[in-house]
């Protein structure tokens, strides 16, 4: 192998020394300097050469040197082996030497038992003294001095057990009788300890008033921590743990400061809901302030009377945090009323974290309220809150239903209602339902933005179902008052206060919207709540439909002199008409303004209808040109007197009034016509206007004319059939709803 490895290198060099040669005389020139060439690499060989000589001879002079080391290592290997061989033979020899000693070992350790006796002999004969005096201090509240001799007796009482342990650890009757000599200590301790957990029960009290005591307590406890941590790694080098260690008197502090704070929070409570109903609101309140107090004092004085590495604000705080979570989980579990909820979620939720607490800018930068953990969990926050919404609809149920009673109960008074700053006519109702509304709604946003959406939402949905009652109730009153219309007194009053209370709630409902939505939240609640407005109009129509049936009750009479004999001789129908309208619409001033527009378009429309109708029911029919004449002009007369009264009722309404009265005037020139061979004309032009009308009312025209011949009254039906008219888009029918008596109904109430 290591020939063909030569071959293949010695191939290698003489390729690459080709290579170079080529590189070297590639052009004719350099040929001249072949000689150059030789030498330079006679150097480079002769350098190459030298090293390779220097690095060969300096490896055989290291191979030259470890092998002398090697044969040295050798000759000292050898020399120990036979030094061992003899310590060997030495040990063997002096084994029974050794235990002919053990006399002298037993004198030695007695020795050093006795003199570790002597050295302790003064403090163990003073110990009956030192326990007294260390009574005595402790009860003269001298702690630090208490402990210093405490921790003498304890040091004379382990250092002998220690020694003990160390000479014999299996004498457990030694052990015993030095710990029953020293049995006072054990108590002195724990007399000492109840006084300082005393201390750090009333820290926050004494830090004011004493804070020297507190430094002294926190000293003793730093030093028994020192003693602990002292016995415990003596406890690795010797197995001996004096009794009562470690005391772990940190521990226990921390352990007593929780404790007191715990005892703290729940010793807040002074009243119960059987002495006081604001129970709950008095004891957050108490707790708020002491958590606040407290949590002050521990920053700016506390905190100086404890070595930092105890950090004490920092677990004072969580202490107290912890404390206040567990309270508020305790009152969460109890049956809370739907006050109650509030006002302890308001608490968790916002109080907390407030600047009315742990948000105080005293508190800071070592409060931080965003990385403190919630006080309730989120599952019992969900069900206080469910608890809290079922509650709440119950409550708002009752209310509604209590307010609309209420309400009820007044309709029949024999006083008329209030009236608003403008006059309108009112009930309380609505501003009792918001004002309700508005105390729950205000009370949610203290919990919260979702909380008050979610309040708002079934605000709305009762508001719908309440409302339907309501518009149940009116109906109800207006059949009790056709019963007997002298019952109630002030029914036209109170009704109009009906209509007014709709635009009320219609303008509240808004301005609640309004004021607790936000933006994009009233457009998802405003879908998913059906329209009250619907609802309001109805009751606002059918309550100006019954004030007209009132009116119209009153107008039957004079309504049925129209188109009579004694009409057509004299009778003051309309002018009765007139004054009996505008004397009811003089109590109707007091209905609001939308609700009063559409009502006297109505009342306008309605006694013209009823003025066409008195003409279509054929109560008269003309015998001469004089009496149609007559006749004519007295309507066109009564329609001027009627257009003049609407006109002043409309007045500020802006609206026109006088296309309903045109209808009276319009019948009236078919009546005053004097021309018979005219009437198809006339009668077609009153149609062409007209559209709504039917041929029993042209019948039934003609019929009160008295001219007109069976087969000219056929003719013009006929003719007028064969080309309806059509009908102007704006046009609102008016004859639709007149109906024209039969011929054979006519003769049977003949």
């Amino acid at each position: 192998v290591y020939s063909l490895t030569m071959k293949e290198t010695d191939r290698e060099a003489v390729a690459t020394a080709v290579q170079r040669v080529a590189g070297m005389l590639q052009r004719p020139d350099q040929l001249d300097k072949v000689e150059q060439y030789r030498r330079r690499e006679a150097r480079k060989k002769a350098s190459v050469e030298a090293r390779l000589k220097a690095a060969i001879q300096s490896q055989l002079d290291g191979v030259r040197t470890g092998l002398s080391q090697l044969h040295n290592a050798l000759t000292d290997v050898k020399d120990i082996q036979q030094s061992l061989a003899d310590v060997s033979k030495d040990w063997r020899q002096s084994i029974n030497t050794v235990e002919s000693l053990k006399d002298v070992k037993d004198a030695v350790a007695q020795h050093s038992q006795l003199a570790a006796a002597v050295e302790n002999l003064k403090n163990i004969f003073s110990v009956p003294e030192i326990v007294r005096e260390t009574q005595d201090l402790i009860e003269q509240g001298a702690l630090l001095q208490a402990h210093r001799k405490l921790m003498d007796l304890e040091c004379s009482r382990d250092g002998l057990m220690c020694e003990q342990y160390r000479m014999d650890s299996g004498n457990t009757r030694d052990m015993t009788l030095i710990h029953g000599y020293f049995s006072s200590t054990q108590g002195l301790s724990d007399e000492l300890a109840k006084q300082l957990w005393m201390v750090l029960q009333r820290s926050l009290v004494t830090v004011r008033r004493d804070p020297t005591l507190l430094v002294s307590v926190v000293r003793i406890i730093e030093r028994e921590e020192k003693i602990d941590r002292r016995i415990l790694d003596r406890k690795k080098q010797t197995g001996f743990v004096p009794p009562g260690r470690p005391k772990n008197w940190k521990e226990k502090m921390f352990s007593i400061l929780d404790r007191t704070v715990t005892t703290r929070i729940e010793g807040t409570q002074a009243d119960t809901r059987e002495s006081d109903k604001m129970w709950l609101v008095r004891h957050l309140e108490i707790i708020r302030k002491y958590v606040l107090d407290d949590l002050l004092v521990a920053k700016n004085l506390m905190v100086q009377c404890f070595p930092p590495h105890y950090e004490i604000f920092k677990n004072l705080l969580r202490m107290y945090h912890q404390a206040l979570s567990t309270r508020m989980q305790e009152l969460a579990s109890e049956d809370l009323e739907a006050s109650e909820i509030v006002s302890l979620l308001t608490w968790v939720l916002n109080t907390y974290t407030s600047v009315e607490m742990m948000g105080n800018m005293e508190l800071a930068p070592e409060v931080d309220v965003h990385s403190l953990e919630p006080l309730l969990s989120p599952n019992v926050v969900s069900e206080l809150l469910n608890t809290y919404m079922s509650t709440l609809t119950s409550n708002i149920i009752a209310w509604l239903r209590k307010a609309l009673e209420t309400d009820r109960k007044d309709w029949s008074k024999e006083t008329e209602p209030e009236a608003d700053q403008d006059g309108y006519y009112q009930t309380t109702l609505p501003a009792i339902v918001f004002q309700m509304f508005e105390q729950n709604l205000q009370v949610a946003a203290q919990i919260s933005e979702d909380l008050k959406t979610k309040v708002l939402v079934l605000c709305l949905q009762q508001m719908n179902s309440f409302l339907s009652r309501y518009k149940d109730e009116a109906q109800l009153y207006k059949e009790e008052h056709l019963k007997n219309r002298q019952h109630p007194h002030c029914y036209v009053q109170y009704m109009i206060a009906i209509i007014n209370n709709c635009q009320t709630f219609k303008e509240s409902i808004v301005s609640l919207k309004r004021k607790y939505l936000k933006g994009e939240a009233e457009e998802g609640v405003c879908l998913s709540q059906p329209s009250m407005d619907g609802i309001l109009d109805t009751i606002a129509k059918e309550g100006c439909g019954s004030l007209l049936e009132e009116v119209f009750l009153d107008l039957e009479q004079h309504l049925n002199e129209l188109m009579t004999k004694k009409w057509l001789l004299g009778s003051n129908a309309v002018d009765i008409i007139c004054v009996t309208v505008e004397d009811y619409f003089n109590d109707f001033a007091k209905i609001k303004k939308p609700y009063k527009k559409r009502m006297t378009a109505e009342a306008h429309r309605r006694v013209v209808v009823e003025y066409l109708r008195a003409v279509m029911q054929k109560r008269i029919s003309f015998r001469s040109a004089e009496e149609r004449k007559e006749g004519a002009e007295k309507m066109v007369r009564e329609a001027e007197q009627l257009r003049f009264l609407f006109r002043k009722l409309a007045s500020g309404f802006g609206e026109d009034v006088d296309g309903h009265c045109d209808t009276i005037v319009a019948v009236a020139e078919v009546i005053k016509l004097t021309d018979p061979s005219l009437l198809y004309l006339e009668v077609s032009t009153l149609v062409s206007k007209y559209p709504d009308i039917r041929d029993d009312h042209i019948g039934a025209l003609l019929a009160v004319r008295g001219d007109a011949s069976r087969d000219m009254k056929q003719t013009i039906i006929e003719t007028l059939e064969q080309g309806p008219a059509q009908a102007n888009p704006s046009y609102v029918p008016i004859f639709r709803e007149i109906t024209v008596p039969s011929l054979n109904v006519a003769k049977l109430l003949k």
